[in-house]
C-alpha cells in the first residue's frame, strides 16, 4: 500500500471506510456484469457526506452517484473511497477520472487498481497528476475477492466457472434409474433460480439433457432499491453433446427462440447429421464444432470461446462426467453445493462428481472460505477452490 506515512489509526479509518464501499459495492451483483462491483464513499471531517454503487450495467458508476448533490466546495477537504481504480476512458459513461478531478478532493483511497487494459494505473497515475493525493491497496484482497470473476476474465480471458449440484445425504445425484426430481426442497430450488439469475451461461452434459429434459432458465432478478430493471443480461444455455444426440423435442431446443440455446459438438458428428443440425439452427439453436487442430483441450477452448463473448460467471450443473472434467481440468473456481437430508442407499446410484480416479488423499481439490446456511430443510455449502 502507498502511503506509508499513514499512522495506525489512519489506516484503521480508511478499513473502516473501505469496507462500507464493499458493502456498497456488493449490492451490485448479478446486475452489473460484466462490468464489475464498485463502491465510493465520501468523507468528510469523520462523517459520511456522500455514497454510492454501480447499479446496473450501463449506469453511472459508484463516484457518479457517491458524489451527486455534493457541491465541489463540500469535497474539497473530503476523502473519497472506492473500491476499484476509478476508469480513465469514455466507455458508456464519462470517465470518472474527470468527474473526482473536476471535484478535486483532499485525498482519493482505492482498494486495488482495475486490470482493464484501457484503465489499469490510467486511473490512479491521471489523479495524481491533477494534484490529488492518492493511496492504493486498503482492502485489496477483499475487493480482489468481490470481483473475482472480473478479474479472472479480464487477466485470463476465461469466465468464473461455478460447479452446483444437488445430492442426498449419502452423495447421490439420482436413482439408478436416473430419478433426481427432487432431491432438494422448494427453497434450495428457489436459491437455484437466483443464482442462475446471476450467471451469463448455464453448461451441462448431453447426459443431463437425455435423463432430465431440462429447461436451465432462471427468474428474473427482482429490481432492488433504486434499480429500475435487472439489467440486460441474457441466459445463454449451453450443451456439450459430442456425440449430437439431442433430441429435437426436449424443452431446450423447442424454446431457443426465447432463451439462447448453444450446442458444442464434434465436426464428424455434424458431418454425418447435416439434416438434423439445418434443422436445429432453423429452430433457433446456435451449433458450435469443437476444433480438430488446437492446442487447447476442448473444455479451455470453450470456456475461452465464452469469455471473449463476455461471460464473467458460467455455471455448470452437470452430469457427473461434465463436472468431474471440470474439476479435473482444473477450471472449477466455486463450490454451490445442496444436500437434502435423505438416504437413497443401494450400490448403483449416481455421484455428482465422475472423472479420474485419485489414489491418494493428498490429490484433492481443497475448498477454502467455506460458507454453509440452512436452506428450508437442506444444508447449503459455498466454498471456493483452493489453488495450490
Amino acid at each position: 500500500m502507498t502511503g506509508i506515512g499513514l499512522t495506525a489509526s489512519n489506516r484503521t479509518q480508511d478499513e473502516h471506510w473501505m469496507r462500507r464501499a464493499l458493502e456498497l459495492a456488493a449490492k451490485g451483483l448479478g446486475y452489473v456484469e460484466p462490468n464489475p462491483m464498485v463502491g465510493c464513499v465520501v468523507v468528510s471531517g469523520g462523517c459520511e457526506i456522500g455514497s454510492g454503487w454501480h447499479q446496473r450495467f450501463g449506469g453511472p458508476h459508484a463516484e457518479v452517484h457517491a458524489l451527486s448533490g455534493l457541491s465541489i466546495d463540500a469535497v474539497r477537504d473530503a476523502t473519497v473511497y472506492v473500491t476499484l481504480e476509478p476508469c480513465s476512458h469514455h466507455g458508456k459513461t464519462p470517465p470518472c477520472l474527470d468527474l473526482l478531478a473536476r471535484f478535486h478532493p483532499r485525498r482519493v483511497v482505492i482498494a486495488c487498481s482495475d486490470p482493464f487494459p484501457q484503465v489499469s494505473g490510467r486511473g490512479i497515475e491521471g489523479l495524481r497528476s491533477a494534484g490529488i493525493h492518492v493511496d492504493v491497496g486498503v482492502l485489496e484482497i477483499e475487493a480482489r475477492q468481490l470481483n473475482a470473476p472480473y478479474f479472472k476474465r479480464v487477466e485470463q480471458g476465461l469466465p468464473w466457472v461455478i460447479a452446483k449440484w444437488a445430492m442426498t445425504l449419502d452423495g447421490a445425484i439420482a436413482t439408478q434409474s436416473g430419478d433426481s426430481k427432487w432431491i432438494t426442497c422448494e427453497e434450495s430450488r428457489a436459491a437455484v433460480h437466483r443464482l442462475r439469475a446471476r450467471m451469463d451461461a448455464i453448461l451441462v452434459g448431453s447426459e443431463t439433457v437425455l435423463a432430465d429434459n431440462p429447461l436451465l432458465t432462471a427468474r428474473p432478478l427482482a429490481p432492488s432499491p433504486n434499480q429500475s430493471s435487472s439489467g440486460p443480461r441474457v441466459l445463454t444455455r449451453v450443451v456439450v453433446d459430442r456425440r449430437f444426440r439431442i433430441p429435437i423435442d426436449c424443452q431446450l431446443v423447442q424454446t431457443a427462440w426465447q432463451h439462447p440455446l448453444c450446442i458444442v459438438t464434434e465436426s464428424k458428428a455434424l458431418e454425418s447429421h447435416s439434416g438434423k443440425c439445418n434443422q436445429l439452427q432453423g429452430m433457433g439453436a446456435e451449433i458450435l464444432a469443437l476444433p480438430t487442430e488446437s492446442s487447447e483441450r476442448p473444455l479451455e477452448w470453450l470456456l475461452r470461446l465464452l469469455g471473449e463473448r463476455g461471460s464473467t460467471n458460467v455455471l455448470v450443473e452437470g452430469g457427473g462426467r461434465m463436472l468431474g472434467a471440470m474439476f479435473n481440468g482444473g477450471w472449477v473456481d466455486q463450490v454451490e453445493c445442496f444436500i437434502a437430508p435423505r438416504i437413497l442407499g443401494g450400490e448403483n446410484a449416481r455421484r455428482p462428481i465422475q472423472g479420474k480416479d485419485p489414489l491418494w488423499m493428498n490429490q484433492t481439490q481443497n475448498l477454502e472460505r467455506i460458507t454453509w446456511c440452512e436452506c428450508g430443510s437442506d444444508i447449503h455449502i459455498r466454498g471456493y477452490v483452493k489453488r495450490r
